[in-house]
């Protein structure tokens, strides 16, 4: 009987976006982020999207500069919204951001390019100052608001349709400038 319920209650899953890394480096105009994510939707969500319904993902970008006796300064903000969905007639998963679209055979590929950021300009070089600290944040989240309507009731008390997201902190050093 304790098995049993063991059993049931890791069958029970809820999922995670879990940041591993991110950085700033600097680009041309602008300093670019590079994030890597792993990403568990579990059970129900993977159900849900092989099924036709669409699922949202926001990336949300923060830099502030710390100061001493008052609020921290906001510097920039950048979000991005991926939409992933699957259609049956094509067998495929369309991932689209903007006017993007990619198509992936496999929801673990799908969730492969949504998990991995690379060089997305985040904050134009003349913001900030080189040599100075910034605190940076990054998260990506399932965007529950954008599900259909009885999932969003359901996301309420479900454990199955909850998808923890972290937010990863991490201390910027502006390098000096190479002439």
């Amino acid at each position: 009987m304790l098995a049993l319920l063991l059993l049931a209650a890791f069958a029970v899953h809820a999922g995670s976006i879990e940041p591993k890394r991110a950085a700033l480096t600097p680009g041309d105009d602008a300093y670019t982020l590079s994030a890597e994510f792993a990403i568990e939707l579990g059970n129900r969500l993977e159900d849900a999207v092989a099924r036709g319904v669409p699922l949202y993902f926001n990336l949300e970008f923060v830099l502030e500069r710390s100061r001493k006796y008052w609020v921290n300064e906001h510097i920039a903000t950048r979000s991005l919204t991926y939409r992933l969905a699957y259609s049956g007639l094509t067998r495929q998963y369309r991932l689209t951001t903007g006017n993007l679209h990619q198509n992936f055979g496999s929801l673990a590929e799908a969730m492969r390019v949504v998990g991995r950021i690379a060089a997305l300009p985040v904050v134009d070089r003349d913001q900030i100052k080189a040599g100075e600290s910034y605190e940076a944040a990054v998260r990506l989240a399932l965007d529950r608001s954008q599900l259909p309507k009885p999932f969003q009731v359901d996301a309420i008390t479900d454990r199955e349709l909850q998808v923890e997201a972290k937010v990863l902190r991490w201390q910027f050093v502006v390098p000096a400038a190479v002439q």
